[in-house]
């Protein structure tokens, strides 16, 4: 087996120490499409830099589904072996399921006692979320749904990262991670790092129907697609509408086929001016870019195949969550410490 799965040695342990940490995660909703692939694709760059801590965030899905009845630990599988085919490391990262790392939840439970309401309240992606999935009939006038930012500076203060990669969308949640960080910090002691958010350049690709990539709308390519499930989705993409015959002169800014190339074809510039020249059909156009991608993907195929034998990727996940698990329990001892919630210390005349 060529991923290997041994125990790191007590030198690459060590190393670890001086490293800092980032922590990132994503919800279980199913396989992951080629919309995520930067992401990950960034967070295999990060590993060889930092200690990294990467989390399936199944208590953060419920927040929005609590009242739907799924198979996290089955959605959790399928995403971790999208991580480890992409390049994800269990012997440089901890890959884990939140849920079982109980520290999330006490630490978040301690973080609600000096987490000001209005700090919550004013976190723009609650007010949007609110209103968006209020308007299709979800009722997301819960606690949990108020403080899933919250339990995200939980996640991130856990693990004492440093960093977090984010999209600019997110930085209101680093933010507010950062002063629950201070307020921590100046009501008891020192025990949490403020941590920066990392944003990336990470390309805005359309469904092939030039809406939102996504599963709900069949218009993702998957990242274990084969090479006939991308041929497929490509060959569905919307294209310039005024090209009527393939000799017609073609405006690629405005053609989904076109945003692709942009991210995974190395000579786009060739077939834009070739579009743009009449010199190109939308079906050759579109070939192409399936050739293109299929080359991208070709390799994370293979490595999946590896990650597929039977109780790999159950191994990987628990390695990381014995990992995590280690970190966190060292995390709350401090914790409990700081806040008197260990006989003898903490706060003055809690003793």
């Amino acid at each position: 087996m060529s991923v290997g799965m041994s125990e790191a040695s007590p030198g690459e342990k060590a190393s670890r120490v001086f490293r800092q940490r980032i922590l990132s995660g994503m919800r279980p909703t199913g396989p992951l499409h080629i919309g995520h692939l930067s992401v990950l694709q960034n967070w295999v760059r990060l590993q060889r830099e930092y200690e990294c801590f990467f989390a399936i965030a199944d208590w953060h899905a419920l927040t929005t589904a609590y009242d739907e009845k799924t198979d996290y630990g089955g959605l959790a599988s399928q995403i971790a072996l999208d991580w480890l085919s992409v390049g994800l490391d269990p012997k440089e990262s901890a890959i884990f399921l939140q849920s079982r790392v109980s520290e999330h939840a006490e630490l978040f439970l301690a973080l609600a006692m000096i987490a000001p309401l209005s700090w919550l309240e004013r976190v723009p992606s609650y007010k949007d979320q609110l209103q968006q999935l209020g308007n299709v009939g979800k009722d997301l006038r819960t606690f949990g749904f108020l403080g899933y930012p919250l339990l995200q500076a939980a996640d991130i203060m856990l693990y004492k990262a440093h960093a977090v990669p984010v999209g600019e969308d997110q930085l209101p949640h680093i933010e507010l991670c950062r002063e629950i960080v201070r307020r921590f910090n100046y009501m008891y002691e020192e025990v949490f790092p403020e941590p920066q958010g990392l944003v990336g350049s990470v390309p805005l690709l359309p469904g092939v129907d030039g809406r939102k990539m996504s599963k709900s709308y069949n218009n993702a390519i998957a990242i274990a697609a084969s090479t006939e499930e991308i041929k497929g989705q490509v060959r569905m993409m919307i294209t310039d509408p005024a090209r009527l015959r393939k000799d017609d002169l073609g405006h690629p800014e405005v053609c989904v086929v076109h945003k692709f190339h942009q991210v995974y074809s190395p000579d786009v510039s060739r077939v834009e001016e070739a579009c743009r020249g009449g010199r190109i059909g939308c079906v050759a156009c579109k070939a192409y870019l399936a050739e293109n991608l299929d080359k991208e993907l070709a390799p994370y195929r293979a490595k999946r195949l590896e990650w597929k034998e039977p109780g790999l990727v159950e191994q990987a996940l628990k390695q990381g969550e014995e990992r995590a698990r280690q970190a966190a329990a060292e995390t709350m001892d401090e914790v409990r410490r700081a806040m008197g919630l260990v006989r003898g210390s903490g706060v003055p005349g809690h003793g």
